[in-house]
């Protein structure tokens, strides 16, 4: 298989032919489409909500990460709940707002992918991904305008350009690719800050990474929606690593020093 070969064009999978290119069309032929409803004005104050996710390009690809506290209200829900996950090889989608639907969603998504790639032989092109994942939140309007809303944040490395991309929606499934740097969720406003402030391009992919976790820091701080990193019970946030390699996880091994480090100094 050549080179062009291995992506497909930046549009939308085509529908309604015999071997469908979407696992959701597939889904909505034989009636099996996943769905969420509510009726009235139901109370969605003590839903789990994911918070504070963030990325970075740097010089071979992007940093990609999330703290671990979700809230219901103004009570801490989960400690560990992951924000960052793979969504197909070169590519890695982070989620903020309303958590369980969220995780749904980036299931649904990754099997999008592999379905796409499985009945094509290619994979489809970033863009098209990007494009694909605007969709989905669109189709989450009217459950966003009940307060059960789905931010998320999507990266990758362009097997064509060569290079580092992250894209942010809007909750209206609106899509725009940031140049350098991307938060979003309750503490993403402190997030972005810090990120302004120190971003310089051509960074390596270690400043990306500490910069990313310094970020979750600084927002921590200011957001108590945001859980920094816990380095007694040895929590630490989700981060990940999209580049010419494709996508890996930093482990807690990596992630527990660099986070001990970065709370020392903080003034």
């Amino acid at each position: 298989m050549t080179h062009d070969r291995q992506m497909a064009s930046n549009a939308l999978p085509v529908l309604g032919s015999h071997l469908d290119t979407s696992f959701l069309s597939l889904l909505n032929e034989h009636g099996m489409t996943p769905s969420w409803a509510l009726s009235g004005n139901p109370d969605v104050s003590t839903v789990p909500e994911a918070t504070t996710i963030l990325a970075v390009r740097y010089a071979g690809g992007v940093v990609m990460a999330g703290d671990r506290r979700a809230t219901a209200g103004n009570v801490i829900a989960h400690t560990k709940l992951k924000k960052v996950y793979q969504a197909d090889k070169f590519s890695a989608v982070a989620i903020s707002g309303t958590a369980g639907m969220a995780v749904e969603m980036v299931k649904l998504f990754q099997t999008e992918l592999e379905h796409y790639e499985k009945i094509e032989g290619m994979r489809l092109s970033l863009e098209g991904k990007a494009n694909y994942l605007a969709r989905m939140v669109r189709g989450n309007l009217t459950l966003a305008f009940q307060g059960l809303v789905i931010v998320p944040l999507f990266c990758g490395y362009d097997e064509h350009d060569e290079t580092g991309r992250l894209f942010t929606f809007d909750v209206v499934g609106g899509r725009y690719e940031e140049d350098d740097y991307a938060a979003t969720g309750s503490g993403g406003t402190e997030a972005r800050s810090f990120l302004k402030s120190v971003y310089q391009t051509g960074a390596s992919e270690e400043t990306a990474m500490k910069w990313a976790v310094e970020a979750l820091v600084a927002a921590a701080e200011e957001d108590a929606a945001t859980g920094g990193p816990d380095v007694r019970r040895g929590i630490f946030p989700t981060v990940a690593v999209v580049d010419s390699g494709g996508f890996r996880e930093i482990d807690d091994d990596a992630l527990g020093p660099l986070a001990s480090e970065i709370l020392e100094n903080r003034p």
